[in-house]
C-alpha cells in the first residue's frame, strides 16, 4: 500500500502513523504541498493522510483548493482518507460542510469520549492532545464519533472509510516535544485548557493513544 502523508508544518509529523506503516510494510511518502506545492494524484495514492496545521480550510490559498479536489477524487474512488486536526477540516469542506471558529480553544490535554461503536474496541474515555480553535460540522452521512466537554464535534467516520478527529492521538512523546516548543506561545493566548507549553510536554503521551491510532486505521483500510 502506498501511503500519501500531506504535512503542512514542519512541527506536526506523521508520528505512530509511520511506526503503523513501518509495522504493516506500506510505503510512506510525506509531501509538504505549502512549501513545494506538489500534491499525488490519485492514483498513486493508496491511503492519504492529511495532517495538522496552523492555517484554515476557509483560507484562500490555491493548496488547500487543490488538497480539496484530490480528497474530492479519493472519496468518488471509495479510498480509504485519515485527516487529523486541519485535516479533518478538510474533509469536512470537501463534504460540502462549514468550518468554523469553536466555541473554545482546546490547546492540551484532555479528554474525548467515544459517541459511535461503529469501530471496536475503542475505550469510552480517551485522553488526546488538542491543538485547535476552528472545528468542523459533520458531514451528511457521517457519524459523530468523539466529543470533547468543550466541542461536540471532535471526530467523524464517514462510510466506514474516511475518518476525521479535530484532536491528535497520532503524536509520540519526541513529536509531542516538537510541537510545543515551537509554537510555545499559542497555548498561551485566550486557552480555555490553561495548560502551558511545558506542562503538555510533561504529560506525556498515554499509552493507549498509539494503539487506538492503529485501530483506527486498521479499520479504515480493513487490515
Amino acid at each position: 500500500m502506498r501511503i500519501n502523508v500531506l504535512q503542512h508544518t514542519p512541527n506536526e509529523g506523521p508520528g505512530s502513523i509511520k511506526t503503523w506503516a513501518d509495522n504493516n510494510h506500506h510505503e510512506l511518502y510525506v509531501y509538504h504541498p505549502e512549501t513545494f506545492g506538489n500534491l499525488p494524484s490519485e492514483k498513486e495514492t493508496d491511503l492519504l493522510i492529511i495532517l495538522g496545521g496552523p492555517m484554515s480550510p476557509n483560507d484562500n490559498f490555491a493548496w488547500i483548493k487543490q488538497e480539496r479536489q484530490l480528497i474530492n477524487a479519493l472519496l468518488a474512488n471509495n479510498k480509504p482518507i485519515f485527516g487529523a486536526c486541519f485535516g479533518a477540516q478538510q474533509i469536512a469542506k470537501t463534504l460540502g460542510k462549514k468550518v468554523l471558529d469553536a466555541p473554545y480553544k482546546e490547546v492540551g490535554w484532555a479528554p474525548v469520549y467515544l459517541k459511535d461503536k461503529t469501530i471496536p474496541n475503542i475505550p469510552e474515555k480517551l485522553t488526546a492532545l488538542h491543538w485547535h480553535q476552528q472545528m468542523f460540522e459533520i458531514p451528511e452521512g457521517a457519524k459523530l464519533l468523539f466529543s470533547s466537554d468543550l466541542v461536540q464535534n471532535q471526530g467523524f467516520i464517514y462510510h466506514d472509510n474516511v475518518l476525521g478527529l479535530q484532536f491528535h492521538f497520532e503524536p509520540e512523546e519526541d513529536n509531542v516535544r516538537e510541537i510545543a516548543v515551537n509554537d510555545n506561545h499559542y497555548p498561551e493566548e485566550n486557552n480555555s485548557l490553561h495548560q502551558t507549553s511545558q506542562e503538555i510536554i510533561e504529560h506525556g503521551v498515554p499509552k493507549e493513544n498509539k494503539e487506538v491510532m492503529f485501530k483506527l486505521l486498521d479499520f479504515i483500510t480493513n487490515n
